[in-house]
């Protein structure tokens, strides 16, 4: 009787894995190792402590969270993402956003699994080639919260335990950190923005203006203290408002009049003014100047910090059925890029019939990956369930049916000859079959005969 060697490894790594972290846990030496470790690097380090680092999956495991930093794909937010995660193919995603500071970036993730599944999501942020851990959950918490601080790209992280099997849905999404600062207005309302020339060129605009009719209420972004309530010859009447926590100032510039006074505690959305054209503003409509300084820094741009974007997460609208399942080129020729756009790209062009394992989709876009193992993007228009075969096929000698389209591939089955055999597709010299026993695997053309 033939057993699948697979399988059978699986089910004693999985042994060994539940026995050795759980008895890892309750070890004292390891209590004040843990302290102040993400859950990531918790459970990294109880799989190096029981030695599970040494074996072919926790190697495995242990690459692939490192892989996901370097191949990390550029989303646009708001990204939504639904996906699978094979049990026996330790995985991490990676999604790449260039996030600016001002913004509060907010991962969303759902899990569904038959068996309790963790899933731990780590934030970096990253330049010259290195990686700033920031914040880090797990599926204890299902909501990572960040504040960004500088304007740079940031990774997001997101792997699974090993040997546990479940269905993803992760959304990122982007939204301001102070409150929009005149009252019934949003970032539509900005008629000037940072960088804008003054003075003929002179100097540049260190702020944002938002036009609205005289006596509007100006609130506060945050809560804070009043620092100064003045009259400038540029700024008219101005407010300065602390937010110590950041570090910065709030600057509130052409107001009608002030409602508050030095040394006054506010919290977000309270009025400090009504809305004017005071100062050198007096020739145009009246408006609120925005501006926000930042301890040691100076002016910096405020549009991402009030922004709020207008458009949702996109809908995730392939097929779920599909996810962890097989689907094949429907088309002559189909362009497969690394991110979910048209807008990428072409990363290489495959031929009708290849076969792709679906792992993921975000919009119209499934997250497949290749016979070689590397993940990118398919539009969901070019590809078909890999359900019917194309033709069939009966072995002329033993053979072995392959894990991958590669002659060095590890044998999942050993064959006899008569074998028949459902092509579902081909890759680079290999057949993509399905057995009578319904197991998949790859095959060399070159040993079969073609029965209908």
């Amino acid at each position: 009787m033939h057993i699948n060697r697979n399988r059978y490894t699986s089910l004693i790594f999985y042994t060994l894995i539940t026995l050795l972290l759980a008895s890892c846990s309750q070890q004292q030496t390891l209590r004040g190792v843990f302290s102040n470790q993400t859950p990531h690097e918790k459970y990294a380090a109880k799989l190096k402590s029981a030695n599970l680092h040494e074996t072919a999956l926790g190697q495995k495991w242990l690459q692939a969270s490192e892989q996901a930093l370097q191949d990390s794909i550029i989303v646009t937010l708001p990204f939504k993402e639904t996906g699978y995660f094979a049990a026996d193919k330790p995985k991490a995603l990676g999604y790449r956003i260039d996030a600016q500071r001002g913004q509060r970036l907010i991962v969303n993730l759902e899990v569904q699994a038959r068996e309790q599944l963790q899933v731990f999501m780590d934030l970096f942020e990253t330049g010259n080639g290195t990686y700033k851990h920031l914040a880090a959950a797990d599926t204890a918490a299902t909501t990572l919260s960040y504040e960004v601080e500088e304007d740079q790209q940031h990774v997001l992280r997101v792997q699974p335990e090993l040997l546990r099997s479940g269905q993803y849905t992760v959304t990122i999404q982007a939204e301001p950190i102070l409150a929009f600062p005149v009252a019934g207005k949003s970032s539509r309302n900005i008629a000037s923005i940072w960088g804008d020339p003054r003075d003929a060129g002179a100097r540049s605009h260190e702020g944002i203006d938002v036009f609205a009719k005289r006596g509007t209420p100006a609130i506060a972004g945050t809560a804070g203290t009043v620092r100064q309530v003045a009259t400038t010859p540029r700024g008219g009447k101005v407010v300065w408002l602390t937010d110590i926590n950041r570090r910065q100032s709030l600057y509130y510039a052409h107001l009608d009049s002030h409602l508050v006074q030095v040394g006054q505690q506010v919290q977000a959305g309270d009025t400090l003014g009504l809305i004017g054209n005071t100062g050198n503003a007096r020739t145009t409509s009246p408006h609120l100047h925005f501006g926000i300084y930042r301890y040691g820094h100076g002016a910096t741009n405020p549009y991402p910090y009030v922004h709020q974007s207008a458009t949702p997460a996109p809908a995730v609208k392939i097929n779920g059925e599909l996810l962890g399942n097989w689907v094949r080129v429907a088309s002559r020729n189909a362009n497969v890029r690394l991110q979910p756009s048209i807008k990428s790209g072409v990363y290489l062009s495959l031929p009708q019939h290849t076969p792709l394992q679906v792992t993921g989709g975000t919009s119209s876009w499934y997250r497949i990956a290749l016979p070689t193992g590397k993940e990118a993007y398919i539009a969901s228009s070019v590809v078909e369930p890999a359900t019917k075969p194309v033709k069939y096929k009966k072995l002329t000698s033993d053979t072995k049916l392959l894990d991958q389209a590669h002659p060095q591939a590890a044998a999942k089955n050993n064959l006899p000859a008569g074998t028949s055999i459902a092509i579902l597709g081909s890759y680079q010299g290999f057949d993509f079959v399905r057995i009578d026993a319904g197991e998949f695997g790859w095959i060399n053309p070159q040993l079969t005969v073609s029965v209908r």
